[in-house]
């Protein structure tokens, strides 16, 4: 029977908001699970203790700006609105139903001006995760690392190119010591020393946003980027470290340093890390190496092309320090390159008339040649 509605919102009722929040809302997972408090104690020192006015307290500055990140709302003041309709957002925050909300700007004015150029939110996030420490939520004996692209607000035709300046890292320094001990143990001569430390690259540079990368990879959309690495942990994937860098930074670049600052920061004695194929570089892999971390990367699909003869199709004799060829015939070592590589090279009488040479090496040409085969030294070659 079609009927009317009453309009009962004038209707004057004894409720509460624990009446008006579901039992299995997010914000009551969080508020069940973290306990705030602790943020009063990091930011008092950026308050004054005697004189101004009355400041909004900081748990629920944090606990605002928490429910942007949490429900994708991007805009403070749009957030400010969100909170003043949605009475699960007022239960979160300890505010009543008729409760003013902050205005907009004391929230960015706040963020901008009060934290802005601290340490105060990778405290607060270290916090957190130590609470899921103590709760077992975190093992820090399997970690995995990936990044993510973070889209800047920059128009990709609006650059110019500058030319930078790229440092070689320290491990070239490593490598160069590791290449010569070897050298001298298979009685060769010392390489002369590389005068290359610096190295000059032109770079795509966002005339409205320097600080974002210009990242052109495969699959991957063109234009300026910023890159989100995380490390997570095995045990239930809880966040550990997240840290930022330009789009056009490979992700091997910053990983060392940041899992150092991750492991020492929870002091933790990761017997693994996963990490995705971009991270599969020689020095990721030697400073896993050193540090007794075993490394498994991405696979990697080969790039050598169709009908040739993989790496694998050669046999390793340790005692001998030789590779034996499909056709069986012996590759003997060669040299240590300075990119720390040894290798191996085949007798070019034998491999002239070899039915396998065309999917041996490229060079097809009449006169004799040795095929040969390139290997890692041996703290470079991770798990794939």
């Amino acid at each position: 029977m079609l009927k009317n509605t009453p309009s009962l919102q004038y209707e004057i009722e004894m409720i509460s908001l624990e009446q008006l929040v579901p039992k299995d809302h997010l914000v009551r997972k969080v508020a069940k699970a973290i306990d705030f408090d602790f943020i009063r104690d990091e930011v008092a020192h950026l308050y004054c203790h005697d004189n101004g006015r009355p400041a909004v307290d900081p748990v629920r500055l944090f606990k605002i700006m928490l429910l942007g990140y949490l429900f994708g709302i991007k805009s403070e003041r749009q957030l400010v609105k969100e909170i003043e309709v949605n009475v699960a957002y007022r239960w979160f925050l300890g505010m009543s139903l008729t409760e003013k909300v902050i205005d907009a700007s004391t929230l960015s004015q706040n963020r901008l001006r009060r934290f802005n150029g601290t340490d105060v939110f990778e405290r607060i996030f270290t916090h957190i995760v130590w609470q899921a420490m103590e709760k077992g939520l975190v093992g820090g004996q399997y970690l995995f690392t990936d990044s993510t692209h973070l889209k800047a607000s920059a128009n990709k035709n609006k650059k110019h190119n500058e030319k930078r300046e790229v440092r070689v890292s320290h491990y070239i320094d490593m490598l160069n010591e590791d290449v010569a001990k070897v050298r001298e143990a298979k009685g060769k001569k010392p390489l002369k020393a590389s005068e290359k430390a610096v190295e000059v690259k032109d770079t795509n540079v966002s005339n409205t946003d320097p600080e974002s990368g210009y990242m052109h990879r495969d699959n991957k959309p063109k234009g300026f980027f910023y890159l989100d690495h995380r490390t997570v942990d095995g045990r239930y994937g809880i966040i550990l470290d997240t840290f930022a860098t330009a789009g056009n930074v490979n992700d091997s670049q910053p990983y060392i340093a940041r899992l150092d600052a991750t492991t020492e920061r929870f002091r933790f004695k990761p017997k693994a890390v996963g990490l995705d194929a971009g991270y599969f570089t020689a020095p990721v892999a030697e400073s896993l190496a050193r540090r007794g971390i075993i490394g498994v990367f991405g696979y990697r699909r080969p790039t050598k092309g169709k009908n040739r003869l993989r790496k694998s199709a050669f046999h390793y004799n340790a005692e001998t320090d030789s590779y034996t060829c499909p056709a069986g015939q012996s590759l003997i070592y060669s040299t240590t390159t300075r990119e720390g590589y040894h290798t191996y090279k085949s007798n070019p009488t034998y491999c002239q008339t070899c039915p396998l040479r065309s999917q041996c090496t490229q060079n097809q040409k009449a006169e004799p040649s040795s095929p040969g085969i390139s290997t890692k030294m041996p703290w470079t070659t991770p798990m794939q």
